[in-house]
């Protein structure tokens, strides 16, 4: 069950819905591995939101290549709700669980809204979507492909697929800049 923005009650100024309950969040849920879809069903069945994104990939199976639907996220389910000691529990105890990502069961690490609407934009796009390294920009890379191919750097800006790419000389205190291909670039 994938909650609908039209269907959403809006926050009080209490950060309450109008309902008088408390406001559903997004949360991360850290599964065994391959148990995406086992999990994402049981809390389905609990009446629980859950969104599970998923992306198309090759598979080479008694050698020949079909497409297969697979997370696009391995190891993560996205639940939304209210979270209270009842709903963590019944999170917890779903087989496949291993834990919802945070410090404690009142103290977990919500996701925004934003992230989580271009996620299903992106889903339900139809695009062909690839796995990606998190760059972060001012975060130090690897070119892993073509002419520059082994330098380290640091991640400048990061546009889509082109990105800056400034290689330094801590001895001279001085750093040169170049546009890259951010598809050639991972973390160093």
């Amino acid at each position: 069950m994938i909650l609908n923005a039209a269907n959403a009650v809006g926050p009080g100024r209490s950060g309450r819905n109008e309902g008088g309950g408390a406001l559903a969040k997004w949360y991360a849920i850290w599964t065994r591995s391959h148990s995406e879809e086992l999990v994402a069903d049981q809390l389905s069945a609990k009446s629980l939101a859950v969104f599970l994104p998923k992306i198309t990939v090759w598979s080479r199976r008694g050698g020949v290549r079909h497409p297969i639907r697979v997370p696009m996220f391995p190891g993560y389910v996205f639940l939304n709700a209210a979270v209270d000691k009842k709903i963590y529990l019944q999170v917890i105890q779903s087989r496949g669980v291993v834990r919802l990502l945070g410090e404690r069961w009142d103290c977990l690490s919500a996701i925004s809204d934003s992230e989580i609407e271009a996620l299903q934009m992106l889903a339900n796009s139809g695009l062909a979507v690839t796995p990606h390294s998190y760059l972060r920009e001012g975060q130090r890379v690897r070119i892993t492909a073509g002419p520059l191919k082994g330098v380290d750097g640091l991640l400048v800006e990061n546009r889509s697929e082109r990105g800056i790419l400034v290689l330094s000389v801590d001895l001279l205190q001085r750093s040169v800049a170049v546009q890259i291909d951010c598809t050639w670039v991972a973390a160093a």
